[in-house]
């Protein structure tokens, strides 16, 4: 089969590889469908984090069929149309229960990798998967991509609005464009938002942030866009703020448009050494966030949202590739020709 493998940054190769098998008894291959590119896998191929030449890749989203079950697996049979989330909750530990299964306590391999193939095991698939109602083939190529979103991006843009405790009629700035930053302007909206400031430099990311839900946009950046959220807040500052990107500069933004007493929702990689808090003891600024609860999410709220096409996260996808040409994929988003690259492995 195809898989993708890491050569070095700057260069991704699709090689062939044995189609996997199962290995444990809570194991399920699944045929994937679609999967992408995720911001997050471009820190190693950027250079900006190690790791090691010829290796699996960080590929972590996918829809797929099953293929194959372990002995423990009673919720899919081969067959079901699934999403793959990049998190494997167990659904019965106390941070699963609580609600934070990108937290769970049961396993140590907690998260998905080396999912831009055309099979992949995924382990501890007994809760973590979602089971999507019918077959590929009954949906069409939007609502697919949508379905995909709910691996990842759509469910991490929820998180951040879930422990910001976004509520109805409240002011959410959210700091980043991507297509993490984007779905959460979709999860405020959901939440009950009043008004949604997206910062963004990008034309077609402030367009489709707009179209999400977003009332205000923001292109400015640093002390420029802190001082433009408090003219548009009346120098309150924003009730949640969701941060979608990682930096120290993202993360001093964030704090900053944030009123006394607000939440901060983290759901940007952190790729900092260390951060001062001491402006955010001062300010009672609360710091929320981490690995998003994708099963419990998708389960509780975003499927049916999907589903019954009440939101369109899919619209982050703004070119498809063919496995073959995944690391044109990466190129795309290395140099934001693409809000979020599709990948099709058939």
């Amino acid at each position: 089969m195809k898989t993708t493998q890491f050569e070095k940054p700057g260069q991704v190769t699709v090689v062939d590889a044995p189609k996997p098998t199962i290995q444990a008894p809570d194991d399920v291959i699944i045929h994937v469908v679609r999967t992408c590119v995720c911001g997050s896998d471009l820190w190693a191929y950027r250079d900006l984090e190690s790791k090691a030449a010829h290796s699996e890749n960080s590929g972590h989203e996918a829809i797929g069929v099953v293929d194959a079950i372990g002995d423990d697996i009673t919720t899919v049979k081969p067959g079901d149309f699934v999403i793959a989330p990049f998190t494997h909750g167990c659904g019965h530990c106390a941070a699963c229960l609580a609600g934070f299964d990108g937290d769970c306590q049961s396993h140590d391999d907690n998260f998905s990798n080396g999912v831009q193939a055309e099979y992949i095991r995924f382990q501890h698939g007994e809760w973590a998967l979602v089971k999507v109602p019918g077959k590929p083939a009954d949906y069409t190529d939007g609502m697919l991509n949508s379905l995909l979103t709910l691996a990842d991006v759509m469910a991490t843009g929820y998180h951040a609005a879930r422990v910001a405790n976004v509520k109805t009629g409240d002011t959410v700035v959210v700091v980043g464009d991507g297509a993490v930053g984007l779905c959460g302007v979709i999860a405020a909206k959901m939440r009950g938002a009043k008004r949604i400031i997206a910062m963004s430099r990008h034309a077609d990311r402030q367009a489709l942030a707009t179209e999400f839900g977003a009332t205000d946009i923001i292109a400015e950046r640093g002390d420029d866009a802190i001082t433009k959220v408090m003219a548009l807040t009346n120098n309150a500052g924003a009730d949640a703020v969701l941060e979608c990107v990682g930096t120290e500069l993202s993360n001093q933004t964030a704090m900053q448009v944030a009123r006394p007493g607000a939440i901060v929702g983290r759901v940007g990689l952190p790729h900092e050494p260390k951060m001062d808090m001491s402006a955010s003891f001062y300010n009672n600024t609360i710091i929320a966030g981490g690995p998003a609860s994708v099963t419990t999410y998708d389960k509780q709220v975003l499927l049916k949202a999907v589903l019954d096409g009440d939101i369109h996260p899919g619209k982050v996808f703004t070119k498809r590739f063919n496995l073959d040409d995944i690391d044109d994929a990466y190129q795309a988003m290395t140099n934001r020709e693409v809000i979020k690259a599709l990948v099709l492995t058939e």
